[in-house]
């Protein structure tokens, strides 16, 4: 048997009593009173911890609300969580601890694409169901069992420049001259660049609807000294700034404009933790980014009590952990996606063999509470129909802003 922990940063959460797991198995999993191990990594320290932290709340509430629920097969669930300390080569020897070692009946991905991309690699070794929260890198998540949790269409880097320049095209004065600036980080790069022989992106769909790219960008992942770009930024004089970044990648920009005591007319981040541009106060009104779901009371009365009472334990623990946003959003709402997938899977096929699993995500799909019904191609690597959105920050606030028919608020245009 296994001893209880739950441990700092870096080690074991458990939830639940303690067990051993069967890993690759094909049983039944039903009976015993051992709990089902699900193992996973995520970024809890380092450059992604912001976000790592949103999806580490999330998962904790998931698997409380599920073993009150009496668990999964008349189990308790466990999940063990390690931090990968948002470094790419640390997540697959992990992995391959956590199923060759630990021996863990389940898995599930990590956060930010570089990590999902490892840990797919040893998922489709072992022949592990991955369900993932965030990754839309469509061409590299070639593993069949691989279920994305967030879905941008198989083409993101289509479809999310196409979105941003269809909603800024209906303001009074659109923007003609934008800067990109780009991590070199997995999906960020995709969606400004394209992949492989598909070179679409911000780029390049920015100069086919004949706006002038005054900048173009490009940064690693662990850049910390902000003041290079922001100075280029300011030089070029862009009225939409386009940061296809990560993270706090957007807030810490947005900060060295400020000591250059310039501002940007407008600007849209793509996957910002949420959090941190809030707190910049008034620098940061006006910021736009994408959304999957945001908690508006229309949306949630839509999705009945259990979404509302989901949301509301989310906020009261984000609040206890101190985390800059207590709200349930995008990111959020992708790891709760996952979880619905992973155990989703289980339920239906009835077991833990993951070959089962995989097979029946893929004929019957999976039921979610904040999604709806997801459907699982794998000729379209397993990326359902998008209900992309962008929102936007109002007085202090995230809100839907686009597409028109499904915003809380309209689309305001650049600060002058």
């Amino acid at each position: 048997m296994r001893r209880r922990s739950i441990t700092v940063l870096g080690a074991v959460l458990a939830l639940g009593v303690a067990a051993a797991g069967c890993g690759n198995g094909s049983g039944s999993g039903g009976g015993g009173d051992e709990p089902i191990v699900v193992g996973s990594t995520l970024s809890l320290t380092g450059a992604f911890a912001a976000t790592g932290q949103i999806h580490k709340i999330a998962g904790e509430t998931f698997v409380d609300r599920l073993n009150a629920a009496g668990g999964l097969l008349g189990r308790k669930v466990e999940w063990k969580v390690v931090d990968d300390q948002s470094d790419q080569a640390k997540v697959s020897q992990l992995y391959e601890r956590l199923i060759s070692q630990d021996k863990v009946d389940l898995i599930i991905g990590p956060y930010a694409t570089p990590n999902i991309l490892s840990a797919m690699a040893v998922a489709q070794r072992h022949g592990y169901v991955m369900p993932q929260h965030t990754a839309v890198l469509a061409p590299q998540l070639t593993y069949e069992c691989q279920f994305p949790a967030w879905s941008i269409t198989p083409t993101p880097n289509s479809f999310i420049p196409n979105q941003l320049f269809d909603a800024v095209a209906t303001l009074p004065a659109p923007p003609k001259r934008i800067a990109v600036l780009t991590s070199q980080s997995g999906s960020a790069a995709f969606v400004s660049d394209g992949f492989g022989d598909d070179k679409s992106g911000v780029l390049s769909i920015a100069r086919e609807r004949g706006l002038d790219v005054v900048a173009d960008i490009h940064y690693p992942p662990t850049t910390t000294d902000w003041a290079p770009i922001a100075t280029q930024v300011r030089d070029a004089d862009p009225d939409l700034v386009v940061n296809n970044g990560l993270g706090v990648d957007a807030a810490n920009i947005l900060q060295a404009m400020a000591q250059l005591g310039y501002r940007p007319k407008q600007m849209f981040g793509l996957f910002p933790a949420p959090g941190p541009l809030l707190a910049l106060g008034d620098g940061a009104e006006g910021m736009l980014s994408v959304s999957m779901f945001e908690p508006n009371k229309a949306t949630l009365d839509k999705l009945g009590p259990a979404a509302t009472e989901i949301t509301t334990e989310f906020s009261k623990r984000a609040a206890a952990a101190k985390l800059p946003y207590t709200v349930f959003e995008t990111q959020a709402a992708a790891s709760w996606n996952a979880w619905e997938i992973l155990t989703g899977a289980v339920t239906s096929s009835g077991g833990l063999d993951q070959r089962k699993m995989c097979d029946t995500l893929h004929a019957t799909g999976a039921d979610t509470t904040f999604s709806g019904h997801l459907t699982f191609d794998p000729k379209a690597h397993n990326f359902w129909p998008t209900t992309q959105s962008l929102k936007q920050i109002q007085n202090g606030e995230w809100v839907t802003v686009w597409p028109a028919d499904r915003a809380a608020a309209q689309l305001q245009g650049p600060s002058s």
